[in-house]
């Protein structure tokens, strides 16, 4: 473990941003740059599909791919973010498991507020089972808002029948819009990234008037994870949103759903795209990619889906 790495990407987080709200465009443009200068790995190939009715980026490894999907949704806030600002950690599971991921480019928030992001992901997961896709060789993985979409898609596929997923990767996962985890108030001032308004701000364009107070939206606190597939949280201590991992962690064991709580100290929200340059983030994926490696069994021919 590296103090001097993680004092090192603390600073660079914390370099001085714009005050006071900005319009979507801003706030798309500043995360695009931001994300722009992670490192994604080498060693994989990547080009545009389709799956469910929207676009997505294909990536795999660079020789023949492992038989095993992984569904990727991008963080964000549901408001920015893309596959490509996504990128370095899509890769880097990629490259560390064998298999093939779909990074799904949903639809953003405020122009397709709730619950559109949720639609298109169980769209995807139904057209990666309608190519014959076996849901044993089907992972979910997200960061932030895509964390929170792991767990939202997982649940709108178990309401409508589908069979579940082999398993969930969820990196610091966004998974509470009434904002009632007590990290939103112990770990203020702490968060390099989040303040409760910033959060406030990005989530009434989700909202767009919506009860936050449904499964949906607030799994963390209101939801029944039954059934669900074994579980992968990560999560590191100077990060607002530390408390939506911590209690779904304790939902997914209420409903007797295995669950892994994996916590680093002293990193901040998504520290896995510092993979490259901080050494827990490297050491995080490698602990993600052995979780998906010991659930992804199957060993056959992984179809492609048609758009």
């Amino acid at each position: 473990m590296s103090r001097q790495q993680r004092a090192e990407i603390d600073a660079l987080v914390r370099r001085p941003r714009p005050e006071g709200p900005r319009s979507v465009e801003e706030l798309r443009a500043g995360f695009r740059a931001r994300m722009a200068e992670m490192i994604v790995p080498a060693g994989i190939r990547t080009r545009a599909a389709t799956l469910g009715d929207r676009p997505a980026a294909l990536v795999e490894p660079a020789g023949a791919p492992e038989a095993g999907t992984i569904l990727y949704f991008h963080g964000g806030s549901y408001v920015v973010g893309s596959p490509e600002t996504a990128m370095s950690l899509t890769g880097n599971l990629v490259a560390k498991t064998g298999f093939r991921a779909f990074s799904l480019d949903y639809r953003l928030a405020p122009e397709h507020p709730f619950p559109a992001s949720i639609e298109d992901g169980l769209s995807a997961y139904r057209a990666l089972l309608d190519s014959g896709e076996d849901p044993s060789a089907i992972a979910f993985a997200g960061d932030s808002a895509g964390g929170g979409l792991t767990v939202t898609t997982c649940l709108s596929a178990r309401d409508a029948g589908l069979p579940m997923p082999a398993a969930i990767v969820a990196l610091s996962p966004g998974l509470d819009m009434t904002r009632t985890g007590e990290s939103m108030d112990t770990k203020a001032g702490i968060d390099p990234f989040f303040t409760r308004e910033g959060l406030e701000h990005t989530g009434a364009m989700y909202l767009a008037g919506e009860d936050p107070h449904q499964p949906l939206l607030s799994p963390a606190p209101l939801a029944d994870l039954t059934g669900f597939p074994p579980m992968l949280l990560q999560a590191g201590t100077n990060e607002i949103l530390l408390d939506d991992s911590t209690r779904i962690a304790t939902r997914a064991r209420e409903a007797g759903v295995d669950v892994i709580l994996d916590i680093t100290a002293d990193v901040p929200h998504v520290f896995q795209t510092f993979a490259g340059a901080l050494d827990e983030a490297d050491e995080a994926l490698d602990r993600a990619a052995l979780f998906l490696r010991q659930r992804i069994r199957t060993r056959g021919t992984a179809h492609t889906p048609e758009g």
